[in-house]
């Protein structure tokens, strides 16, 4: 009897909890991605012209001396959709923290670099999550249909979160990094979708939706 008392504890405090866990982000993974893959496109070809461009930011470099493959592919994807005539301007909202830390900055630069002029591109330094610069895209500069360019295991979550806020869109993914490179943040995407759901669903059911409404 010790014995099935200690399984039963086991069970229920340890096995139980974790297979809850597994579970939550299995289901939670799955229906962010079955639910927006039809609108992610691996080719500019593939899209319909839109008004804006929404590049979702990441820093510029991983370490001192080493680029970020992701920032990279994502602002040469967003400058052959400019180029390509697909969107009339880029919003590139990212993170900053000081003048030594600006996601945009550093984006607006690279498409500079790329060929795409100055005047149409628009900058966002308050997106520090991907549900800040979603939401603000609408909230903040009007936008309401718009392109979002990202990595290929991100932009399922950003279509998401816009869907839950009255926004039409769709998303370009940007050339995918080697897994043996981007192994850390793709395992940090499943959690991120997690909180994502319950962003939206269980801690601020309304809020993000409310603020756009009353604009």
């Amino acid at each position: 009897m010790a014995c099935k008392r200690q399984l039963s504890k086991f069970f229920w405090f340890v096995l139980f909890p974790i297979l809850l866990g597994l579970t939550l982000v299995v289901v939670c993974n799955l229906w962010i991605v079955l639910s927006t893959h039809g609108r992610v496109y691996a080719s500019t070809e593939q899209i319909e012209a839109h008004p804006i461009g929404l590049v979702l930011g990441t820093s510029k470099k991983v370490a001192p001396d080493t680029p970020n493959q992701h920032f990279q592919n994502r602002l040469s994807a967003a400058a052959k959709l400019f180029q390509e005539g697909k969107v009339k301007q880029l919003l590139v909202s990212g993170y900053r923290d000081s003048r030594y830390y600006d996601e945009t900055e550093d984006m607006i630069d690279a498409l500079k670099k790329l060929g795409v002029p100055e005047e149409s591109i628009l900058s966002d330094d308050k997106g520090a999550r991907t549900l800040d610069s979603v939401e603000r895209a609408k909230s903040i500069f009007g936008f309401d249909r718009f392109v979002i360019i990202s990595d290929d295991f991100h932009v399922g979550r950003a279509l998401f979160i816009e869907d839950r806020l009255g926004i039409r869109a769709v998303a370009l993914r940007s050339e995918s990094v080697a897994y043996t490179s981007s192994s850390r943040v793709r395992m940090r995407e499943y959690f991120a979708r997690v909180k994502a759901i319950l962003d939206l669903y269980i801690w601020n059911p309304t809020e993000g939706i409310a603020g756009i409404a009353g604009m």
